[in-house]
Parts: structure tokens; C-alpha cells; sequence
């Protein structure tokens, strides 16, 4: 007679662990066994922590699995006590508090393989004093998700035996997702992973073409040496072009009106009829061709800037009224009088326009247009369409004073670009931008020089899965970043946290559900994080996986002990650098 098949859903009596003693909605309590004497148990070779945050138990309903997410390890007598009840306990009783999250039922195949179908979600409910099981790392494979549908494997989760973790490129993308982890923790490494595994996604599906759109802000010029095919665009090169006549009225009024006056109503007024002006004068160009009726002062529309150079305190050359471009657009709203105080406002922005205009690290934004041809479609091919999947945009070398109106202009032109396309051009070219060091173009604070690139990049946070552009927002500070924006990212990799704010932060923006995992953060390996959100199949503690060192973004520490060993600078060599700085170009 042959010996019944073992079922692997029957319960495995060395993995038992405790008794359910409460039942509250999704939430289980359970007394550990007090004949545990050591917080782990041995089965088929392998070790089992219990109490893990994140690990998973398993409760036995007939032939239904019950499984729930461990959230907490504490005394007893500290449950007792938080719920005011008289503690006469043995000062050893442990509790484990974990969240009810899906069911699963084993079924057997014909060829006599089984088969885990396992659902998020319970319908089926534990009862006091029903076992709490161990769950076997042969059956946290199922639980976890095969490679099914749309996926990109993150890396491996903690705890399951090597079991793999994906997310849902869908919902990583279209819905947005949040980086964040300490400097140090690995989050440059773990957006580098996302992106390598979207870039392989199309060999190893095997499709006939296969073209990410992926735009990277880079300020620190980190992500070049990860990805050697990329497209970079920098001020440095001039390879990248940010035209002064890209920007929309606010970018504008920052631009010339300047972050100390932005509320200076006569000045923004000032240069908002100038726009509108020099915009109309240039559509009715014949080399543009474009019907001025029609068109806005944000319309992207090329137009002469003139030059501001000699002019006097009335707008005058050698005693005629400068009319050319933008800079004339300005003088023809001049009083008529010559009280010097009157033509004060427009003299401050004319001043402001021919800083910039000297200014040789504004080069990317301020050079003229000629007149000759439409660049509308040059601009706009820097960061989509044909050619390289990745585009890095350096930042490293844009003043600080422009920094977030070229961000601004960026968030805002790709945004824009998907409004204006048809239902089918946005399904056939999908973007993401990653905002790296996110709490410098959407702080949580009120910056005016930031206000354009804040508004730039909430307006997608909020609009942009309706229009084909997902944001991976990525920030060692995440108490810094605007709660808005943030809280509208529905997935989120935390790595380790020092910070306690930050902490606080990620616990306000996370679900009610997943708050707890806050009091870990501080002590997670490098590498390590938690996956949370709709793009994870459940919420998972997991290590990103390993790349090459070619695959790695330039963002390693310097290290002293070697660096001490080499000869310090000579003169020669400090001369190179002096130059370097002084013509901000490196």
C-alpha cells in the first residue's frame, strides 16, 4: 500500500509558532508558544526568524490558507498594559501583531504537481486560539508573484530563499513612484536597477522593437557612467538647448523679475504685454508663418530678444526709441514723460535682461534666435523621439538662480508635448522623467526661484497618468520634498532612513496599514528597502539586485585613505582648476 502523497497545504507542526488570543478586523494577535526558546525555527534545512517585520504566517482554515503580514514583536504585558488591562502575565509572553492580506488554496495537477492559487485580499476570517504558522519559503515563491504580465524584477525579497521580486511596470510608471533613502543607503543604485531592468525588459520578452523614453534630471552628473549609450545634454557641451522663448509667462516673470521682486504686480505686467507682443510680432514672420490670432503668451513661439546694451534711462539711442524685439516691446510702454522715477520699472528688467544676456553659463538659455527656421522641433528632440532611450539632463553646471526655471521648462515642455498629442501618439510614446534629488525642484518650503518647477512637476504628479508621463521622484530628504507631490506617488522603494523626520514624513504619506515599517527604516542593510504600493504584489522587505560597477551611477564616496597616498596639487594644477572657475566651465 502506498504512502499518502504529503499535501502541501497540510500543516507542518515545526513551524508553529503560537495561538491566535485576537481577532480585530484585518489585524490578528498571537501569543507565541512560551516553549520558544530561541526566535527562529529549522525546517527542510532551512532557518525561520520569527517576529520579522515583514516576514509572513500562515493561519489554517480547512482547505483555505489564511496569510498575514507580521507587523510587530512585543512583550505581552506591553499589550496588556497599552490596553489597560491589570498585567498578572509571566514577564516572558511574547505577541506577534500581523495584517491579514490574501488566502490561498493548494490544488494538485494531472501530471501531480501542485499548485499554490493564491489572491490578495480575505473573505475568510481566523479565530481565537487557531494556530499561527511559519510559512515555508517553497510556498513564499507562490505568494510573491511568478513572472506574469508586464513586470521588471527589482531584486530578490528577504527572508523566501532567493525568491525573485517584480513590480508592475504599469503601475510603477503610470502611477508614479518615490526613491527615497539616507545618502549612502543605495537609492542612486536601486533607480539605476529599475532603469537597467526597463532597458532589458524588451530582449528578454523577445519584441520586435522595444524604445524607452526615459528623461533623467541629474544636478550632480552621477548617472552618465551607468548607462554608456544614453544621450547627455549639458551646458557644459552645449548640447543642451533650453531657449529663453521655451519658457511660459511665469517662468519668464521669474527669469527677469527675480525671486526678491516676484510680487512686483507693475513689472510682471510689464513683461507680460512685452511677451504677448514680441510672440505676435514673430508669428506673423513669414518664416514662422503662424496666425497671431490664435496663439497666447505661452504659446512656444520664437521671438527677437534685441539687445538692451546702450540704451539710456528713457529706452532711447542717440535719442530715438529702441523698437526692436522684446527689449522694444518693453520701451513702447514707456511713459511719454522723462521723470526718471517713472521709467524705473521697466529699467529693472531691461537690467536684468542684459545681466543674463553676459552671463556665459546662460548660454543654453539666453542665445538669440535668428530668425531663420522654426527650432520648435529641435528643443523638443533633445528629450523624446528617435535615437538614445535614455536622456540625462546635467544640472551640475546651471546656476543656482536658473536651476529651477530650466527644470520648470523641462517638466513643463514634456508635459505639454503629451497634452497636445492624440489619444494614439501618447499610447505609442509613453515618458518618464526621474527627478533626481527631488527636494531641490519641489521643496517644501517656499522658494521663489523653485516655483515654476514646482508647479511644473506637481501638475504631472497630479495629471500625468492621464497623459502617458510617469514620475519617479528620488530624495535622500524626503521631509523636504512638497507633501503633494509626493503623496501622489501610489508606490514607493524606502531604503534606510537615519533621519527621525524623514521618517515621520514617509509615515504620513504611506498607508495606515504599512506605518509601522517606519520604526525600521533606520537599520536596513545598504541595498536593502521597502517595496510598497500598488506596483508591489504585497508589501515586501526586499534586496535590490546587484549590478556591475559599469552599471552604477558615479556616486561613490571619495575615499581619504587612498586618496592621502597620492601627491597633493601642484601649483600648475591649481592653476588649471582657478581657470576652471573662473570661466565656470570644466
Amino acid at each position: 500500500m502506498n504512502a499518502r502523497k504529503p499535501n502541501p497545504g497540510d500543516p507542518i507542526e515545526n513551524l508553529a509558532i503560537g495561538k491566535i488570543i485576537e481577532v480585530n478586523g484585518s489585524r490578528i494577535i498571537a501569543e507565541l508558544d512560551p516553549a520558544l526558546t530561541e526566535l527562529s525555527r529549522v525546517y527542510a534545512g532551512e532557518t525561520y526568524p520569527i517576529g520579522q517585520f515583514g516576514s509572513i504566517v500562515r493561519v489554517h482554515f480547512g482547505r483555505r490558507l489564511i496569510y498575514a503580514l507580521v507587523g510587530r514583536l512585543r512583550m505581552r504585558a506591553e499589550y496588556e498594559a497599552e490596553r489597560g488591562v491589570t498585567q498578572h502575565l509571566s514577564s516572558d509572553e511574547r505577541v506577534v501583531e500581523a495584517d491579514l492580506f490574501g488566502e490561498g488554496e493548494w490544488t494538485c495537477k494531472d501530471s501531480g504537481d501542485a499548485n499554490l492559487h493564491f489572491e490578495r485580499g480575505v473573505a475568510t476570517y481566523p479565530l481565537p486560539q487557531q494556530t499561527v504558522y511559519l510559512t515555508p519559503k517553497s510556498e513564499l515563491r507562490f505568494i510573491y508573484g511568478q513572472k506574469r504580465g508586464p513586470v521588471i524584477r527589482l531584486g530578490e525579497h528577504v527572508g523566501s530563499g532567493g525568491a525573485p521580486c517584480y513590480a508592475n511596470m504599469n503601475e510603477l510608471l503610470g502611477k508614479h513612484t518615490a526613491v527615497l533613502g539616507s545618502t549612502g543607503a543605495g537609492k542612486s543604485g536601486a533607480v539605476a536597477a529599475i532603469l537597467h531592468s526597463l532597458l532589458a525588459r524588451g530582449a528578454e520578452t523577445e519584441c520586435a522593437t522595444w524604445h524607452p523614453q526615459i528623461v533623467i534630471l541629474d544636478p550632480h552628473n552621477e548617472y552618465g557612467r551607468a548607462f554608456p549609450g544614453h544621450k547627455r545634454l549639458s551646458t557644459d557641451e552645449g548640447s543642451l538647448s533650453l531657449p529663453y522663448w521655451l519658457l511660459d509667462l511665469d517662468e519668464t516673470i521669474g527669469l527677469l523679475v527675480g525671486k526678491t521682486e516676484h510680487a512686483a504686480t507693475s513689472q510682471a505686467n510689464i513683461v507680460k504685454n512685452a511677451l504677448l507682443k514680441a510672440r505676435t510680432a514673430a508669428a506673423d514672420n513669414a518664416v514662422l508663418g503662424l496666425d497671431s490670432n490664435r496663439l497666447t503668451v505661452d504659446a512656444p513661439i520664437p521671438y527677437e530678444l534685441g539687445d538692451p546694451l546702450g540704451l539710456d534711462e528713457f529706452g532711447k539711442v542717440d535719442g530715438n526709441l529702441y523698437t526692436t524685439g522684446f527689449v522694444g516691446a518693453v520701451n513702447t510702454q514707456r511713459p511719454t514723460n522723462s521723470n526718471k522715477k517713472d521709467h524705473q520699472d521697466y529699467n529693472k528688467v531691461l537690467r536684468k535682461l542684459d545681466s543674463l544676456l553676459k552671463d556665459s553659463r546662460l548660454s543654453f538659455m539666453m542665445k538669440p534666435w535668428d530668425a531663420v527656421g522654426d527650432p520648435v522641433v529641435d528643443v523638443l528632440s533633445q528629450f523624446v523621439g528617435a535615437g538614445e532611450s535614455v536622456r540625462i539632463v546635467d544640472l551640475s553646471g546651471v546656476p543656482n538662480e536658473v536651476a529651477g526655471t530650466a527644470s520648470a521648462a523641462i517638466a513643463r515642455a514634456l508635459f505639454s508635448l503629451k497634452v497636445w498629442q492624440t489619444a494614439t501618439e501618447r499610447e505609442a510614446s509613453p515618458i518618464l522623467l526621474v527627478c533626481e534629488e527631488a527636494h531641490r525642484y519641489v521643496p517644501n518650503r517656499g522658494e521663489a526661484q523653485y516655483e515654476a518647477a514646482k508647479g511644473a512637476i506637481r501638475r504631472i504628479a497630479k495629471e500625468g497618468r492621464k497623459y502617458g508621463i510617469g514620475l519617479m521622484l528620488v530624495s535622500q530628504r524626503p521631509s523636504e520634498v512638497e507633501a503633494t507631490v509626493l503623496s501622489q506617488c501610489n508606490s514607493w522603494i524606502v531604503l534606510r532612513i537615519t533621519n527621525e523626520a524623514d521618517r515621520e514624513h514617509v509615515r504620513g504619506v504611506l498607508p495606515d496599514s504599512m506605518a509601522g515599517l517606519t520604526k525600521m527604516l533606520s537599520g536596513l542593510r545598504r541595498q536593502e528597502a521597502i517595496f510598497v504600493g500598488e506596483a508591489a504584489m504585497l508589501p515586501s522587505r526586499i534586496m535590490i539586485r546587484d549590478l556591475t560597477e559599469k552599471q552604477l551611477p558615479k556616486s561613490n564616496d571619495i575615499d581619504f585613505d587612498k586618496g592621502w597616498q597620492g601627491d597633493p596639487a601642484s601649483v600648475e594644477q591649481l592653476g588649471q582648476v582657478a581657470n576652471r572657475w573662473r570661466y565656470q566651465q570644466r
